[in-house]
């Protein structure tokens, strides 16, 4: 959990992070970070995410009602990031974007990799798919749900990307790797080029010696 004022700034800082990068596009997306163990900060509905302003973050309950109710109002989609935070209490940052390649994954019947580099091995760890539903509908924060504690990274099919994790700077670094591994699954089957994944051995002997990031402990 972060304060309020330093959210502000972590927030502002990876909106624009996802547009320099192309992680996201337009007013699509919306990103949150938790507060304290029942609010978040949210981007507010129709927000450019590189040019966050201060009024431009809304604080929430977990029961999706402003902190002030005269400010801005928060994201439509603000259902999928409550399911996250009343699931998993040791998240704290919820991004949710829709980057070209993974969206492109996310709407068609491919799943990505987590067994191809370093990177996808920890990050990729584990992503799951959620079954269309309308952005913004509890449906779909329901369906969220239903996957959050099996994953940190969810193809919302025919939609986007919703990554979750202990901080901000995780998520975006899951987001960004997906995007990445996204882009080379496409690149090598446009290419004729066949990719050789590491074995599943190999893989869990990565993430129980190699010492490169913590093992995450799955609920």
């Amino acid at each position: 959990m972060i304060a309020k004022a330093d959210g502000v700034k972590e927030l502002q800082e990876v909106g624009r992070y996802l547009m320099n990068y192309e992680l996201a596009w337009g007013n699509a997306g919306n990103i949150s970070i938790r507060t304290a163990p029942d609010r978040y900060l949210i981007s507010a509905s129709g927000t450019y995410l590189g040019e966050l302003a201060d009024d431009d973050l809304v604080e929430v309950d977990l029961g999706g009602k402003p902190v002030d109710p005269m400010g801005k109002k928060p994201s439509k989609e603000m259902p999928m990031h409550e399911a996250v935070y009343q699931t998993r209490p040791e998240i704290n940052a919820v991004l949710h974007a829709s980057p070209f390649h993974s969206t492109l994954i996310a709407c068609a019947d491919v799943d990505p990799p987590g067994d191809l580099f370093v990177e996808t091995m920890y990050y990729l760890e584990r992503t799951a798919r959620v079954p269309y539903c309308h952005p913004g509908s509890r449906e779909l924060g329901e369906a969220v749900r239903e996957q959050a504690s099996k994953a940190n990274v969810l193809l919302l099919e025919n939609h986007g990307i919703l990554v979750y994790d202990t901080s901000v700077r995780e998520a975006r670094m899951s987001l960004h790797t997906l995007e990445m591994a996204c882009r080379m699954v496409i690149t090598a089957r446009s290419a004729g080029i066949p990719l050789q994944p590491l074995t599943a051995e190999t893989v869990q002997d990565f993430m129980a010696s190699s010492g490169y990031k913590p093992v995450r402990e799955w609920p």
